[in-house]
């Protein structure tokens, strides 16, 4: 089991930067991969980025390519999520969730495995 909570989500105007961070319980985090997850207002939740256990490899949904970085720290147990050149269209609840990892790095959320509560970033224009 592990219990993952997110943090730094707010309110930003459009061209700005926020990092998320994920914080996860137990001593296991360095076996999950992990990903970053966004549901905006009306509209399914979609993928956003993933990174492996070791942090050696990254995908990123093509819209934030260039924008966003996901990285890991295993000896703070926390997965970050950097976002710059924010649009409002990046306007969503932002969720981090944990695989119990094959090495094979997924965009599909059902083979996730936790997830935390959300935290929302508001991207004004």
């Amino acid at each position: 089991q592990v219990q993952l909570v997110e943090s730094g989500g707010g309110l930003v105007q459009a061209g700005g930067s926020l990092r998320l961070s994920c914080a996860a319980s137990g001593r296991t985090f360095s076996s999950y991969a992990m990903g970053w997850f966004r549901q905006a207002p009306g509209k399914e939740r979609e993928f956003v980025a993933t990174i492996s256990r070791s942090g050696g490899n990254v995908y990123y949904k093509d819209s934030v390519k260039g924008r966003f970085t996901i990285s890991r720290d295993n000896a703070k147990n926390t997965v970050y999520l950097q976002m710059n050149s924010l649009k409002p269209d990046d306007t969503a609840v932002y969720y981090c969730a944990a695989r119990t990892s094959s090495l094979i790095l997924t965009t599909i959320e059902s083979q996730y495995d936790y997830w935390g509560q959300g935290t929302q970033v508001t991207v004004s224009s």
